[in-house]
C-alpha cells in the first residue's frame, strides 16, 4: 500500500513526529520540506569541484611546505566534509531523485570514511532517541568529560584507529547483535563495506608502491583537517540536556558561509533534529521560522567549544546535568 503524503512526511522524519518540541504547523513543514534534484546537483557539483580546485591549490604549492600544509588543510576540510552531503543522502533530502541519494551518499561516505548504509540505520536511531542515555548509539560512542578526554576526540584518537575494524567488521557482516540493523540489511551493508574496503585497500598498494598521489590529496588531508569536523559535530549535542524534547537536547550554530556551504546547513542542527524531512537548502528558512524559540543557540563554533568545554564541568559535579553526544562516529 502506498504512502500518502502526511505518513511519507514521517517516514522521511525517521519516527520524530510525535516528540515534543514540534512547533511548526504541519502546513509550513509541508511546504519547507520540498527536495530539489537541481538544488542537490548544484550543491553536489560545488562540493566535488572544491575538492578538485583545493587539489589543484595541493599540488601548485608541493614545492613549499609552509603553503603545502595549509593548503592540504582547505583541502582536507572539503574532505571530510562529505560527511554532510552523505549524512543528508541518509536522509533522502539532498536530491527528490531517490537513486541520486543512494549513489552519491555512498561516494562520499567513501571519501569520508563512514559507510553509507550502515550510517543510515545507526543514524535512524539517532533521531528516534536523540540523548536517550539507554537508546542513542551516539552516547554509547567516546563521550569527553573532561579537557583531556576532549582534545583526544578532537584529534582523532577514537575514530582513526577504530575505522579499520569498522569496516572490517561490517563487510564479514558482524552486525547480527546490533539492535538497529535489521536483519534484511545486513548483507547490503556487508557489500557496501566490502567494496569501500577494496578501495581503501588499493588506494593503500597503491602508496606502499611508491605511488603518493593518495596520501598527498587524500588520506593526509584527512588526516590534517579531521579536528574541524570532530569540534563542528560535538557542537550538536554535547552539553545539551538529556531526554527527547528537540529544543533543549540540540545546538544550532552560526556560522560563515563556506561551513555552511560545505556542511550542507548541518549547523542548522535543532532545526535538523526537529524536522528530518527538511532539506538541506530549506534549514535557513526553518531557521527563520524558528530561531526565537531555540534553547542551544550560539554566534561561532568558537563559542560553541566553550560551550561544550564548560558543560565538562556541570556533568562532573551532577550526574543528571546536562551531557551530550560526541557526534556521528560510525
Amino acid at each position: 500500500m502506498s504512502l500518502n503524503h502526511s505518513e511519507s512526511l514521517d517516514a522521511v522524519d525517521m519516527g520524530t513526529s510525535s516528540l515534543p518540541g514540534r512547533i511548526l504547523e504541519i502546513s509550513v513543514v509541508r511546504t519547507l520540506s520540498r527536495r530539489s534534484n537541481i538544488k542537490g546537483i548544484i550543491r553536489a557539483l560545488t562540493h566535488v569541484g572544491g575538492m578538485i580546485l583545493t587539489g589543484i591549490l595541493v599540488y601548485l604549492t608541493s614545492t613549499n611546505l609552509w603553503l603545502m600544509i595549509p593548503a592540504m588543510v582547505v583541502h582536507g576540510f572539503v574532505i571530510v566534509t562529505m560527511f554532510a552531503p552523505m549524512h543528508e543522502c541518509v536522509h533522502r533530502t539532498a536530491f527528490a531523485t531517490p537513486m541520486l541519494n543512494e549513489v552519491f551518499g555512498w561516494f562520499t561516505g567513501l571519501m569520508s570514511f563512514y559507510n553509507f548504509h550502515f550510517y543510515r540505520h545507526y543514524h535512524t536511531w539517532h533521531h528516534r532517541y536523540t540523548q536517550d542515555p539507554d537508546k542513542d548509539p551516539e552516547l554509547s560512542d567516546f563521550k569527553p568529560a573532561s579537557v583531556p578526554g576532549y582534545l583526544s576526540e578532537v584529534i582523532g584518537v577514537h575514530f582513526w584507529p577504530l575505522r579499520p575494524w569498522r569496516f572490517l567488521k561490517l563487510a564479514m557482516g558482524q552486525t547480527k547483535n546490533i539492535p538497529y540493523v535489521p536483519d534484511s540489511a545486513r548483507r547490503r551493508i556487508a557489500i557496501s563495506a566490502g567494496l569501500q574496503l577494496t578501495v581503501y585497500a588499493a588506494a593503500v598498494a597503491s602508496i606502499l608502491m611508491g605511488q603518493m598521489a593518495a596520501w598527498y590529496y587524500w588520506f593526509l588531508p584527512a588526516l590534517l583537517a579531521q579536528p574541524f569536523l570532530r569540534m563542528i559535530t560535538l557542537a550538536e549535542h554535547t552539553g545539551c540536556t538529556l531526554g527527547d524534547d528537540g529544543l533543549t537536547n540540540t545546538r544550532t550554530t552560526l556560522t560563515a558561509l563556506p561551513v555552511r556551504l560545505f556542511m550542507w546547513n548541518m549547523p542548522f542542527h535543532t532545526e535538523h533534529h526537529l524536522y528530518p524531512s527538511i532539506p538541506f537548502h530549506l534549514l535557513p528558512q526553518a531557521h527563520q521560522e524558528l530561531k526565537s524559540r531555540l534553547i542551544h543557540l550560539v554566534p561561532s563554533y568558537v563559542a560553541a567549544q566553550v560551550e561544550v568545554i564548560q558543560s565538562f564541568s556541570t556533568t562532573s559535579s551532577s550526574s543528571t546535568g546536562p551531557s551530550g553526544s560526541t557526534g556521528a562516529t560510525a
